[in-house]
């Protein structure tokens, strides 16, 4: 991929400012989506440029591997673009240097996941892809990917099987560990990755998890940057800026933010030069984000796709919606304990202008999904922390409604528990609407379900949205 001399905006595009043919392989990400290019890769290209190394990322699909091919195509190079009301800032990032889709290429990224000079594994699958138990914390043995994993665990098909399987052949050949980087939204993700795959380990051989729990690296982190789905606009606006076609163009926000706590096994690339934080403690960061931003762009999900609107830039634009969000902030802001450098007010205000950015199309319909896995880390835990302080956790109760409106009305939901939602959506008594949802097993923490005024709350507010539909 070059950008043509052409074009009116070539001089004004950034570009690698290192020399890409010297980048050797350090990383391995492990799902090579739109938020990982506008977000780890962006920080990875620019530290590159500070302090060069030798840390060049490959892309790995699990799924699919159309993004792979196209990565190829273009010389693994792919542009994003920075948009707000005040324009746009193209970028063409040159941090990754190979592709894997591990669905073709299984053994490919195992010799990968061995290979001495990868130090560092990333990722970004979304919190479903994991297959823990949110009950017990700990591997769902009824996962299809940690079923299949477990039974066959050198032929692995889902991420931690794929961790594991890894760590093995490191382990075997006498290597160190990789540090596993996760960079979802699971609240301290790093331990939670970490347990997950010394149970697995457990479960293959106890000395590989006695090695791996002494000698690697799990450490948390927090990501933030709004990157809606590609459309066919994106590409045809990349295609203005760059004089060049670009399959795998993004458009984004100009924010963005990953907090890491600093713990890595074999050294790491200098991303606080592009503006990375390292942290003893990641959580009160975690917790903000996934409270102040993730819960109410949930809440803003549900009310759009029940209201009919189709982008959260659309509910921001009604007045009486953005207050309602802004009211769930203030409030969830309450359930927080100090975080440090952040003024809560400022990092309100800053969400509500972010929200409300009316050159960034996120669609409301992508944010909805996985409902089960998102709510209970977002809004349900800072609904017991509110009810705990001795308030009422309103605002909670009625983002939680939004979503049962939500999944009643919408049959064909996608979500990794919508069999048991549906059931549910069928069994609904009239004189308690959210009853069905609040018994399934292992979704509500045990002090909401039996909270009746928080239930009443929850049943008030689900009643007036499917008068309204």
């Amino acid at each position: 991929m070059q950008l043509s001399s052409s074009s009116p905006f070539a001089g004004g595009v950034l570009s690698p400012q290192y020399d890409r043919a010297k980048l050797k392989p350090g990383i391995v990400h492990i799902g090579f989506g739109a938020f990982h290019r506008a977000h780890q890769a962006v920080y990875t290209d620019t530290a590159l440029a500070a302090s060069f190394g030798d840390w060049g990322i490959v892309g790995v699909s699990l799924r699919s591997s159309e993004p792979i091919r196209d990565l190829k195509m273009q010389d693994h190079l792919f542009s994003v673009i920075a948009r707000d009301a005040s324009g746009a800032e193209p970028r063409v990032v040159g941090s990754v240097v190979g592709g894997i889709s591990a669905a073709n290429d299984r053994d490919g990224l195992l010799v990968l996941l061995a290979d001495p000079a990868i130090r560092i594994v990333s990722l970004t699958v979304t919190e479903k892809a994991y297959g823990f138990d949110p009950a017990s914390g700990g591997l769902d043995r009824r996962h299809p990917a940690i079923a299949a994993d477990l039974v066959a665990p050198g032929a692995p098909v889902g991420v931690i099987g794929f961790l594991v399987e890894g760590l093995s052949r490191r382990k075997r050949a006498g290597l160190s560990p990789f540090t596993v980087l996760c960079c979802d939204n699971l609240p301290t993700n790093g331990r939670v990755v970490e347990r997950l795959v010394l149970e697995m380990a457990e479960a293959q051989d106890p000395a590989l998890a006695s090695w791996i729990a002494a000698e690697g690296a799990f450490p948390c982190t927090m990501v933030d940057r709004i990157v809606p789905a590609a459309t066919d606009e994106t590409r045809r606006r990349a295609a203005d800026l760059l004089g060049v076609e670009d399959k795998l163009a993004l458009d984004t926000e100009p924010f963005m933010q990953w907090v890491i706590e600093d713990r890595f096994v074999s050294g790491r690339p200098e991303w606080e030069s592009a503006g990375a934080l390292f942290v003893a403690d990641v959580e009160p960061y975690e917790k903000m984000k996934l409270r102040m931003l993730n819960g109410p762009h949930s809440m803003i999900a549900y009310l759009g796709q029940l209201k009919g609107l189709e982008y959260v830039k659309d509910v921001m634009a009604v007045p009486d919606y953005a207050e309602r969000v802004r009211q769930h902030m203030a409030a969830a802001a309450l359930t927080l304990d100090p975080v440090p450098g952040i003024d809560l007010d400022e990092y309100r205000e800053q969400l509500i202008e972010r929200f409300s950015n009316p050159t960034i199309a996120h669609r409301t319909k992508q944010i909805a999904m996985d409902g089960s896995q998102k709510l209970p880390q977002r809004i349900f835990a800072a609904a017991v922390d509110d009810l705990a302080a001795g308030r009422d956790a309103a605002v909670f109760a009625e983002a939680t409604a939004l979503w049962i409106a939500y999944v009643m009305q919408n049959p064909q939901i996608e979500d990794p528990r919508a069999a048991e939602l549906c059931q549910a959506s069928a069994a609904v008594d009239s004189a308690d609407p959210s009853g069905c949802f609040l018994a399934l097993p292992g979704l509500f923490p045990p002090r909401l379900a039996a909270d009746r005024d928080w239930r009443d709350l929850v049943n008030a507010a689900l009643n007036l949205e499917l008068r309204a539909a």
